[in-house]
């Protein structure tokens, strides 16, 4: 079992929890339907907590995979109170069963780990798929979700933006300072550059106020000075 640094949830300013965008209609289901809701996310849950990979997470060790999956789902309820169903489901599955098919199984360099990130996206929309199926929801309903889990339509599809905002936030938040341990800072400056262009402006926004350390603070503003003119802020 390994470990790494604390992880803890969510931490903005209420102003950009209410910011546009973080408004409308609050998620609602019928009793059945939230029940079923809960199985689901429960299935998840119970697949995730199998991870042999653990973080501190709120004073004691928990398995990596279950923590940002409840992470994803906690920063989909922040950038959109309003989400659907499908992108509540999305979110709790998008690493299921990651571990499965670790980056040492794919060759080193920038196709290898393309191709593994393909692979992976691949795992987790089938995974989602049989869970979901298990619970009886429609074909509609597992199809919209694995393309979300697939980032199908991403800078068309608003959802799809959502849920990639969540997890660029997560990774600022949970794995930038034991990347900056290891990392050349050019290298490092420049995965934070990648990160940065594919946000929603209102995410690049939020990520101006995460608790991070004054040198993950520093490496963020400089990636931020090289994105794109039509980017930067």
């Amino acid at each position: 079992m390994s470990s790494a640094a604390q992880v803890t949830g969510p931490r903005v300013p209420e102003e950009a929890a209410h910011a546009p965008g973080a408004s409308g209609s609050r998620f609602r289901l019928t009793p059945r339907e939230q029940q079923r809701f809960e199985r689901a996310i429960a299935a998840i849950d119970a697949a995730n907590s199998t991870d042999p990979n653990w973080v501190w997470s709120h004073g004691r060790e928990r398995p990596k995979e279950l923590v940002h999956s409840e992470l994803a789902s906690e920063w989909i309820e922040v950038l959109r109170p309003y989400a659907s169903l499908e992108l509540r489901l999305a979110a709790r599955a998008h690493h299921i069963r990651r571990w499965e098919i670790p980056r040492t199984s794919f060759p080193e360099g920038q196709a290898g780990y393309h191709a593994w990130r393909r692979r992976l996206q691949e795992h987790h929309a089938e995974h989602a798929g049989i869970l979901l199926a298990s619970e009886c929801y429609p074909e509609d309903t597992i199809l919209r979700v694995q393309a979300l889990i697939r980032k199908r339509g991403l800078g068309r599809d608003p959802e799809v933006q959502v849920l990639e905002d969540a997890l660029c936030l997560i990774f600022l938040e949970t794995q930038l300072a034991e990347l900056a341990t290891r990392t050349p800072r050019a290298k490092l400056v420049e995965i934070l550059r990648s990160t940065l262009e594919k946000m929603s402006p209102r995410a690049v926004d939020i990520s101006s106020s995460l608790s991070l350390s004054s040198r993950e603070r520093e490496l963020l503003d400089e990636a931020a000075s090289k994105q794109a003119p039509e980017r930067a802020r």
